[in-house]
């Protein structure tokens, strides 16, 4: 059982215990006060601890006797290294209340701990992965080029390098994750690498780093992340990136199990061995999900737009995103997850004008299935396949790929 939910349980426990439902003669509805306890709980579970005793305070100044407030104030204090405060509200506990034997224990957990300074938490989480990839430079799925010229057609073989090239392949994907303050603020960053056995001017490095943080307006909660992010290909830089995003839960009243998110984001991009490609992408994604006790299911629905910053070919683009997912236990602690994905491309101009006299349609669907299998404490396999059909009215950019890959996930938690 997780200490949050232990502490839910137990705070739950004194309520009852101390008749904590009851309501004063001056108190506020009990709707308003179980609004508010229900928020601060939720502020707890977000790691937003300073939101948290605020709300906590004001549940208790509408009900003085409302135990539970009490109970997870005191902890949320104690977390916070405020030892005075917290030895305060125990005490008030302790005599005002008739706490249970779990509730001492509890509190005597904490007291031994010494409510020391804040203690940020942290996480991490390491990948190894050994894969083969049918298509490493996604080349074209025809080997060579039809141009109309002079009223007649000329068909163009496209050199060895843009055909298709298979290689196997190993990877390292690296997370951390660690709060900044006790109210929700955290940081994290990111590693991911892929080398190739043979195709080494394909290898890729890329690292994240950035900034997240929850809030809540009302009913509404709200994720905030920025990030800046460097890829390098074949050991030279190749794009730089700048995102922020911002994440909703929409309180719409939904059916049990199901939530609506709503995520807004702008993203620059900046590439520094391609001209004319660097864009400002602005994207909105809605996430629809349901979350059974075996299995997980979401639909998102995107929205893109590409702004070309200069004279990219092509110009401007508009697209659109679809992407069903399925996750679910099958036996034992083995787990199993399938998706399908649709991403539409459709740029504004033709691609290159006097060359290419099309303006560019892109439809790319990725259809992927995943085992997953626990083999010791917080270590799991995945066994991932991966299929990819790119289709557009450009035959040099058309592409299919097939992967097959083995991880190794350790997760520090």
């Amino acid at each position: 059982m997780s200490t949050h939910l232990r502490r839910m349980l137990l705070a739950a426990c004194l309520a009852a215990c101390a008749g904590a439902g009851a309501v004063e003669p001056d108190a506020a509805p009990p709707n308003e006060v179980q609004i508010l306890y229900e928020n601060a709980l939720q502020a707890i579970a977000e790691g937003r601890k300073n939101d948290a005793s605020d709300t906590l305070v004001r549940v208790i100044e509408k009900e003085s006797l409302h135990a539970g407030a009490y109970l997870e104030v005191a902890l949320v204090q104690c977390s916070l290294g405020h030892v005075d405060e917290a030895e305060r509200l125990f005490a008030i506990i302790e005599t005002r209340f008739d706490p249970p034997r779990a509730i001492l224990e509890l509190i005597a957990e904490a007291r031994d701990s010494g409510c020391d300074e804040w203690q940020p938490l942290s996480a991490t989480s390491v990948s190894v992965t050994r894969g083969l990839d049918m298509n490493v430079n996604q080349g074209a799925r025809n080997p060579s080029y039809i141009v109309e010229q002079d009223g007649g057609q000329i068909e163009l073989p496209l050199q060895d390098e843009f055909l298709p090239k298979h290689d196997n392949y190993t990877a390292l994907n690296v997370e951390h994750t660690r709060d900044l303050t006790p109210n929700g603020l955290s940081g994290f960053a990111q590693y991911f690498g892929r080398r190739n056995d043979s195709l080494r001017q394909y290898d890729s490095d890329s690292v994240y780093a950035g900034v997240d943080s929850q809030y809540r307006f009302g009913a509404w909660p709200v994720r905030a992340t920025g990030m800046v992010g460097f890829t390098a290909l074949g050991g030279k830089l190749y794009q730089r990136q700048l995102q922020l995003l911002a994440r909703t839960g929409v309180p719409l009243p939904l059916p049990s199990r199901m939530q609506l998110h709503v995520t807004g984001g702008i993203t620059r991009n900046d590439y520094s061995t391609l001209t004319n490609f660097d864009s400002n992408a602005y994207d909105v994604l809605g996430q629809l999900s349901w979350r059974g006790d075996k299995v997980y299911a979401s639909l998102n629905q995107g929205w893109q737009a590409d702004h070309a910053v200069r004279e990219r070919p092509g110009g401007d683009r508009h697209g659109y995103s679809t992407t069903l997912l399925a996750r679910r236990a099958l036996w034992g602690e083995v787990s199993g997850e399938i998706s399908y994905s649709y991403q539409s491309w459709r740029s504004s101009e033709a691609y290159a004008p006097g060359l290419i006299n099309t303006v560019r349609d892109q439809n790319t669907r990725v259809a992927r299935a995943i085992l997953s299998w626990p083999i010791a404490r917080n270590q799991w396999l995945r066994l991932e396949t991966r299929l990819v059909r790119n289709r557009e009215n450009i035959s040099i950019f058309q592409y299919d790929n097939r992967q097959i890959q083995l991880s190794w996930q350790w997760q520090d938690r």
